[in-house]
């Protein structure tokens, strides 16, 4: 399959915020968002070739990380994901996948990261040309959704750029009849400055809506570079 990257570090979005965690970045996306934070495995897609036996090979020489995030591009358009998942599940790890939710997949899951794109993701006609129809078509898909969280534990999570998304964020989550509490926000950031700017302005809504917010600890810590 391919893959953008491997590394560990901690989970910095989610439920599982601060721990530990293997990441396997696959390369290769269905959609082309407009803020996408790693476009080297969307936009201008790269990497290598990674045998299944390779990349469990490499996990097996962290022993101290017990979860494992499998992550993109978007990973479930990967055949291979499935063969990777049950042997990662066999070596006894928490499995997260994090996906849009625009393509369905059977496997070995302990927790789904849903983040269905908002209108704020559709990128610039001007620039994305046909990439920003094709986006605009495919970034939400009610069937699949309803699929996964009937299939999966799952956490909701949206990229929120301003209040405006609200609306939006609450269609969803009633499709998904999706409790509040498990439903996450996270600012839309590529810098700490935005990140504190936004945050305080989402935490409010939050407040207002019981939704749970979710910072994003990879930018507040390390910037949102590559690999941490």
């Amino acid at each position: 399959m391919r893959i953008s990257e491997v590394f560990a570090s901690i989970q910095g979005e989610g439920m599982l915020s601060g721990i530990p965690s293997l990441f396997i970045r696959t390369s290769g996306c269905n959609l082309r968002c407009r803020w996408c934070d790693t476009p080297y495995a969307s936009w201008a897609p790269e990497g290598e070739d990674w045998t299944v036996d390779r990349i469990v090979d490499w996990v097996a020489q962290q022993p101290v990380y017990r979860h494992a995030v499998l992550t993109g591009g978007e990973p479930m358009i990967q055949p291979e994901l499935p063969e990777l998942a049950r042997q990662l599940d066999a070596l006894g790890l928490h499995i997260t996948i994090e996906t849009a939710g625009t393509v369905f997949a059977d496997l070995a899951c302990h927790l789904l990261s849903l983040s269905p794109k908002l209108a704020n993701s559709i990128p610039p006609l001007e620039s994305a040309g046909d990439w920003a129809t094709r986006h605009d078509r495919l970034r939400v898909n009610e069937d699949v959704l309803l699929r996964l969280t009937r299939r999966y534990e799952y956490q909701l999570k949206f990229v929120v750029a301003s209040p405006e998304d609200l609306g939006e964020i609450r269609a969803l989550a009633r499709l998904c009849q999706t409790v509040p509490d498990k439903v996450l926000l996270m600012p839309e950031a590529r810098n700490t400055d935005e990140l504190h700017e936004r945050s305080v302005w989402l935490v409010d809504i939050c407040k207002q809506t019981g939704y749970r917010f979710c910072p994003r600890l990879h930018v507040g810590l390390f910037g949102g570079r590559r690999g941490f």
